[in-house]
């Protein structure tokens, strides 16, 4: 069966975020021989064009309208409404990010169509579309499918493998206007946090801190050993409330939900919150001085000691080894 897939596109700073190429691959499953759409809202979408094609896209709509270039509710909930109008797809797979979980909710019901959030693989069986995705904070995996009309489905970000670039041909490319109109949010001011790295939600490493951290320069300590391994830096809600770090950096059922290559948890506990963030990650690392802590439990490797004087161990060896293959 031939499907329609459409894709919201997200970008951050100039920079195409990888669930979009990863909602790419995953209608590049359902396709089959149909139709692939990306759309990109923003004056600069024409950037990302050739990305997109290289990665399966078959036809770009660059959505432009003076009210896109900052994100809010409604000015994306009408584009996005428009563009499906015109598009009549029969899925449409949108990032499982602030924006996505936005927006994927309202416009379903708005359309009577079902939806599946959060995620983590996509499969045919037969002509039917399956998709499997957490449940009871990642302690189990369902399967699910939408038995008739239309679908909606949210990807949670690094979970569906990004496809290898392909020989690229001629994507088309549909400029589009929308009509916005009472907007009901305006927004005077973007102010973000310095990240000064990898986007948490998309790193392959995240180095994760907990109480056990005891202070902001114990996070200084495990900064170092994710520069060394390209990673991003992590948090436990309990080191977030302690005023220790931003709660833009919490892990859990709360806060974001990673799914790295390498997950390091260092001074945390294991709380069932926290556990709920980043049980999918493929390998698990816990330091931490009590061995019956339960994060060991999650565990893949554990390290029992004093993080103070195991993360500069292994930031050292890191180093090492990363001098040695260069």
């Amino acid at each position: 069966m031939n499907r329609k897939v459409l894709i919201l596109v997200e970008t951050r700073e100039g920079k195409l975020r990888n669930v979009s190429l990863e909602s790419i691959s995953a209608a590049k499953q359902v396709a089959n021989e149909g139709e692939i759409i990306a759309a990109v809202f923003g004056e600069d979408g024409e950037q990302y064009v050739s990305k997109l094609t290289q990665h399966g896209a078959n036809n770009i709509y660059l959505v432009n309208n003076d009210q896109l270039q900052t994100y809010t509710t409604d000015g994306y909930a009408q584009a996005f409404f428009q563009v499906i109008e015109e598009v009549k797809p029969d899925v449409i797979f949108l990032g499982h990010t602030a924006i996505g979980k936005d927006l994927a909710p309202r416009l379903a019901v708005r359309l009577g169509w079902g939806l599946v959030s959060d995620v983590t693989d996509v499969s045919l069986e037969g002509d039917e579309i399956l998709f499997t995705r957490p449940i009871y904070a990642g302690k189990a995996l369902e399967v699910k499918k939408i038995i008739y009309g239309k679908i909606f489905a949210t990807i949670r970000p690094n979970n569906i493998p990004i496809g290898e670039v392909e020989i690229e041909t001629p994507a088309k490319l549909t400029p589009f206007s929308v009509d916005i109109k009472d907007i009901r949010t305006t927004i005077r001011e973007v102010v973000r946090k310095s990240s000064d790295g990898v986007d948490l939600s998309e790193a392959n490493v995240v180095v994760s801190g907990g109480r056990g951290v005891k202070g902001e320069d114990g996070f200084l300590l495990l900064k170092e050993l994710a520069d060394v391994l390209g990673g991003a830096i992590g948090a436990s809600r309990g080191a977030c409330d302690a005023e220790y770090c931003d709660y833009s950096l919490q892990i859990g059922q709360t806060g974001k939900v990673v799914t790295p290559d390498l997950y390091i948890a260092c001074g945390i506990s294991g709380a069932i919150q926290h556990i709920a963030g980043m049980s999918n990650s493929k390998i698990i690392v816990a330091i931490n001085k009590d061995p019956e802590a339960p994060i060991f439990q999650v565990a893949d490797y554990g390290i029992v000691g004093d993080l103070f004087e195991v993360v500069p161990l292994l930031t050292e060896e890191f180093k090492k080894i990363k001098h040695a293959t260069v």
